[in-house]
């Protein structure tokens, strides 16, 4: 991330020192945020890269959430750290407001090239969860269009297989972590890799519904508590 600062700063000492005249440059949080862009993808919707989410459309709560997870540490990418240390709480949640508010188009499904038995398995436990091990389903949380839940839950579809297998190793790991008590740590830990590899390729392949967003409210108390989620 210094790197990447030093090639955005670099033209404009060069600049100063040739004696050139000063550019205007809007003084608007999408000019702020152009350092995040430069990984996540124009306007915050992810590029090819899927190591890196998309930011566009996520609900407020959760962004902010994760802005400050990672500048206290208990999301580990130094990178991010990095970015966010001397970043106060408000300016956090005023970018978490610009991402938030932006509506872009989502990517195509990704073919999920996975067992057609195994993808069952992944369907079932996303809409039905798993009562004999007291695994909720995704669409308790997450909402039934998996589109998220305002303010702090995301949304699950839209993202990379690769990116959604990666985030369930961090929070097995104990990479990812949420304020306590962490539901997806406790979730993902009972989860075996064969089941995570198949929600994984599941949720890639569904289509993204057209015109939705995260639903404004849950449709009752969550299954299971969340630190990093208010209960209704």
């Amino acid at each position: 991330m210094k790197r990447l600062l030093l090639l955005i700063l670099l033209p404009v000492q060069f600049a100063v020192a040739a004696g050139a005249s000063p550019v205007a440059v809007p003084d608007s949080m999408a000019e702020r945020v152009k350092p995040c862009v430069a990984c996540h993808g124009p306007e915050g919707r992810a590029g090819g890269d899927a190591y890196y989410p998309r930011l566009a459309g996520k609900p407020k709560g959760y962004l902010f959430n994760q802005l400050r997870n990672f500048r206290e540490g208990r999301r580990d990418y130094t990178p991010m750290a990095l970015l966010l240390e001397n970043l106060s709480d408000q300016y956090l949640m005023e970018m978490a407001g610009y991402f938030a508010a932006l509506r872009l188009p989502y990517p195509s499904p990704q073919r999920a090239a996975t067992r057609p038995a195994e993808l069952e398995q992944a369907r079932r436990l996303v809409t039905q969860g798993d009562p004999a091990r007291k695994l909720p389903a995704c669409v308790a949380c997450h909402g039934k269009e998996l589109m998220g839940t305002a303010p702090y839950i995301p949304g699950l579809l839209g993202l990379p297989r690769d990116y959604i297998n990666a985030q369930f190793g961090g929070w097995r790991t104990g990479l990812r972590r949420a304020g306590a008590p962490d539901c997806m740590a406790e979730i993902a830990k009972q989860l075996t890799a064969v089941e995570v590899s198949a929600v994984a390729a599941w949720l890639a392949a569904q289509p993204v519904p057209a015109g939705t967003g995260p639903a404004s409210a849950l449709p009752g108390k969550l299954p299971l508590r969340c630190g990093s989620v208010v209960n209704p």
